[in-house]
């Protein structure tokens, strides 16, 4: 699970920085930290020392999805906005909503403590990532990400905790969690506004 969000996150923060024309350089942070920076919270989190700081194996797949995001650059226009991105930014996300609930769960902590870690693993490197594009982190105003992470890391509880089978919860967060952004990429779905829910509510003042 580790292996394939490294990859595909440090493809998706990789194309990114190259539709903002960043140089290599720049390319190259961005994408490692859209890979590491869930995982670094996550482990910090837990009381552990950060994966990426341990292995160099770590750091060589983060560069392998750099490599991929500037080969594919060179192929494709927006590469940010491929169907190969966008699968594999939701095979990352399910990776490492997954990884981070099994972290979490042998941690021991509590059912929110899981879902919540299982979220920040997923998510929190394309938080880094948006605020070194310059930008508000489009989690929490745009787009149905982030709920997907919940909803696969609040399955892997519920499955983990009746089932008493680890292997068997992190195939069903993987698959629920990826299912869950495709279909809502297919499908555009967006959380409402506080503004769409105000609007809502005058319109059914209005009919009463």
């Amino acid at each position: 699970m580790n292996t394939i969000g490294l990859v595909a996150f440090a493809l998706v923060g990789s194309a990114k920085a190259i539709r903002e024309e960043f140089d290599l350089l720049g390319v190259a942070v961005v994408g490692l930290v859209t890979a590491f920076g869930g995982g670094a919270t996550r482990d910090v989190l837990v009381n552990r020392v950060p994966l990426a700081l341990q292995s160099m194996g770590e750091i060589s797949l983060g560069l392998l999805g750099v490599a991929l995001a500037l080969g594919l650059s060179v192929l494709l226009d927006g590469p940010d906005r491929h169907p190969i991105t966008l699968v594999s930014d939701a095979l990352g996300l399910a990776a490492f909503t997954t990884a981070g609930a099994i972290v979490a769960t042998d941690a021991g902590v509590s059912a929110f403590g899981v879902v919540a870690v299982a979220a920040i693993n997923a998510c929190g490197g394309g938080a880094f990532a948006d605020i070194l594009l310059d930008r508000s982190p489009f989690i929490l105003f745009d787009d149905f990400y982030a709920s997907c992470s919940i909803g696969g890391g609040a399955t892997y509880w519920v499955v983990v905790t009746a089932s008493g089978s680890g292997g068997l919860a992190a195939g069903v967060c993987a698959a629920v969690t990826v299912g869950l952004r495709l279909t809502a990429v297919t499908r555009g779905w967006e959380l409402p506004t506080a503004q769409v829910l105000g609007r809502v509510g005058r319109r059914f003042g209005d009919k009463r």
